[in-house]
């Protein structure tokens, strides 16, 4: 054990902030902690657009579902994946393959990551808002953003008003296979349910009765954004 490692073990979203500012220096650490991500073949595909405009970031709040701390955060990032500015280095590139999509969503997870990991090892708090895939036509209009980037999640951050409780993820012995992959164990699973509806019922805020596995049928057996897979070829991603 170490304070690496207890950082990363004390990990909870982060969505109610006090009024503090980040330091400057802090924030251009976390930038550079981003920045310092893995990078597929040494590309670095990704682009960070911080918002800091009120008018933008309520805007932002709205298309993404309402989420106010969005717009009452210190500091609201949004993470793209970002091949316009290899086409502008090389005007032959060949883009729009499937691959790079999953390059540049995994690159920027990473840079995301990094990001909020540095935070909380300066006693900040986050939350990513997956919620601006949303409306991402009206985001890409409102961010200015050019053909071949696209914006993947926000990230806000900020000194935390509250420390909620943590979340209790599945067990290894469910995520971790052994040399091929392993069937789901049903009373491991049962067990897991119970203790997530536990969980849910004795934590400080928004209690509610139900088991991870419910909650994941409920998420998983509506639609998931249908619009994204015409959204991202119009932006020139995944048309091949």
């Amino acid at each position: 054990m170490n304070q690496t490692i207890e950082t990363i073990l004390q990990h909870r979203s982060i969505r109610q902030f006090t009024t503090e500012p980040i330091e400057p220096q802090k924030l251009q650490l976390i930038l550079s902690c981003a920045n310092a991500a893995s990078s597929s073949s040494f590309i670095q595909c990704t682009s960070i657009i911080r918002i800091t405009n009120p008018e933008t970031r309520a805007q932002i709040a709205q298309l993404a579902g309402g989420q106010a701390y969005v717009a009452s955060a210190a500091e609201f990032l949004v993470f793209c994946a970002d091949f316009f500015r290899h086409k502008q280095i090389s005007p032959n590139a060949q883009l729009g393959f499937t691959e790079q999509t999953l390059i540049g969503a995994i690159d920027t997870g990473l840079m995301g990551q990094n990001a909020l990991l540095a935070a909380e090892s300066m006693g900040l708090g986050g939350v990513y808002i997956g919620g601006i895939r949303n409306n991402p036509s009206k985001l890409t209009e409102l961010l200015s953003l050019p053909n071949h980037v696209v914006p993947l999640f926000g990230m806000c951050l900020g000194y935390p008003a509250r420390q909620p409780e943590i979340k209790p993820r599945l067990p290894l012995s469910i995520v971790v296979h052994q040399e091929q992959y392993q069937q789901l164990d049903s009373e491991e699973l049962k067990a897991y349910d119970q203790h997530v509806r536990a969980y849910y019922a004795a934590r400080s805020s928004n209690n509610k009765q139900v088991s991870w596995s419910e909650q994941v049928s409920a998420t998983l057996d509506k639609e998931a954004r249908p619009f994204m897979q015409a959204y991202l070829k119009r932006q020139g991603f995944s048309t091949r």
